[in-house]
């Protein structure tokens, strides 16, 4: 089943500092996981996609836009489908969660933005399952 979800954290804080968290999160799955700290805003990231390879992007610092496509075939999608856009924020808390059968793409809206990326494959199945399409195949959000 392809789909795509957003898990909502929370946060706490009271005189010892500060936390984010998110109960509902079950990592199970992962096997890996990475940090991108992109040089600037103006820089896209995309399009990048799986058909099986699942991911969860977490923004710990700054924000991103991150836009979404749903293919319909790897091999010759459709040039015609509209991304979905959505913003995740550090102030924010929450966990984007996609499934194999989607591209994203994504750009930094603050300096020293992070996003931590955690996957269900390993690199060297994830590069097996790894599609990449031209940034102007499908018109983003930015």
């Amino acid at each position: 089943m392809v789909f795509h979800n957003l898990i909502h954290g929370a946060n706490f804080s009271d005189e010892r500092g500060g936390l984010n968290f998110f109960n509902s999160f079950e990592m199970k799955e992962i096997v890996r996981m990475y940090e991108i700290a992109p040089s600037d805003t103006s820089t896209i990231r995309g399009w990048q996609g799986h058909k099986e390879e699942k991911k969860w992007f977490y923004c710990h610092s700054g924000s991103f836009v991150m836009n979404l496509i749903q293919i319909d075939d790897f091999d010759s999608p459709s040039r015609i489908i509209t991304p979905e856009r959505l913003l995740l924020a550090s102030e924010k808390p929450s966990i984007l969660e996609i499934s194999g059968g989607y591209a994203t793409g994504f750009k930094a809206q603050e300096e020293n933005s992070k996003l931590l990326v955690f996957s269900n494959f390993s690199l060297e199945e994830s590069k097996n399952d790894d599609f990449r399409f031209p940034l102007g195949q499908w018109p983003g959000q930015w």
